[in-house]
């Protein structure tokens, strides 16, 4: 088993429809202001950003995010990551109870359902040396990010 590599899998329900959802998803410059986790997110072009993240354990992740799909009408947004952290993470946002390719538009629907799916290798030094023993630790910590992500996105869609 490699101990630095990480699958994670997060489903928010959301009282919002799928097409306001993505549209906010969409914009990852604004994450800071909703999401306390995402410290800060520095456009470098048009498809690619520095992004640094903290969550409740005291280091920066930091690496750079490029844009590897955005595709409104099945509702993905996907990128790939380098740098502290190696891979790719995606945004899938849906109707609730309707498959991908589904109920994208402003109006779709009642509520959005946004899938987050990451695959990761860590490649910062310090958590590659904590690998083994801190396994639990950094998967609870990103449930956590997580969690705390969900909360944010909803203060932000009553607000807007």
């Amino acid at each position: 088993m490699d101990w630095t590599h990480y699958r994670f899998r997060t489903l928010w329900a959301l009282p919002a429809p799928p097409g306001t959802v993505y549209d906010v998803l969409e914009n990852a410059e604004e994450y800071p202001r909703w999401w306390r986790q995402v410290r800060e997110v520095d456009r470098v072009d048009d498809t690619s950003g520095v992004i640094r993240i903290r969550s409740l354990l005291p280091y920066d992740m930091v690496f750079t995010a490029r844009e590897t799909r955005r595709d409104r009408d099945a509702g993905v947004l996907e990128i790939a990551m380098a740098g502290d952290i190696d891979g790719w993470a995606r945004w899938t946002v849906t109707g609730q109870g309707q498959g991908q390719g589904q109920g994208h538009g402003q109006g779709a629907g009642a509520g959005a359902l946004a899938r987050y799916e990451q695959v990761v290798d860590v490649r910062k030094p310090l958590l590659r040396r904590l690998a083994v023993p801190g396994r639990p630790v950094f998967r609870a910590n990103h449930a956590l990010m997580m969690r705390s992500g969900r909360r944010g996105l909803l203060a932000h869609l009553e607000a807007v």
